[in-house]
């Protein structure tokens, strides 16, 4: 049996996955892709050339706003914090990610 890519296992989810790590509280791009690989037992790996084009994409669409902030070093980093329309879109997505993994679920058992 042929093993599915990351990218096939992250395809339209990862909207998602960055709101719902950013709904934590602010935090870094870096630290998005991080907390995602982490609570996800290493199985979704988050790259940088996918990371930072959803976040231009959330913010674009006033889901999330960023800041910028004095890091560790000498260096500013931004930030990322979830909007109000952000919520309202996180309790959408999951609503939606909720009834469709049932329904696959649901095929899956009695196909």
């Amino acid at each position: 049996m042929k093993k599915k890519s990351q990218k096939d296992a992250l395809l339209g989810t990862l909207d998602l996955l960055i709101l719902r790590v950013v709904s934590n509280g602010p935090i870094h791009g870096y630290g998005i892709a991080r907390r995602i690989e982490q609570v996800s037992e290493q199985v979704l790996m988050v790259k940088q050339g996918s990371l930072y084009p959803a976040l231009h994409r959330l913010e674009k669409k006033a889901f999330i706003q960023s800041e910028w902030q004095s890091g560790e070093g000498s260096k500013p980093i931004k930030v990322y914090s979830l909007t109000e329309d952000g919520k309202k879109e996180l309790e959408e997505e999951i609503s939606y990610w909720e009834t469709v993994s049932k329904a696959i679920n649901i095929v899956l058992q009695f196909a």
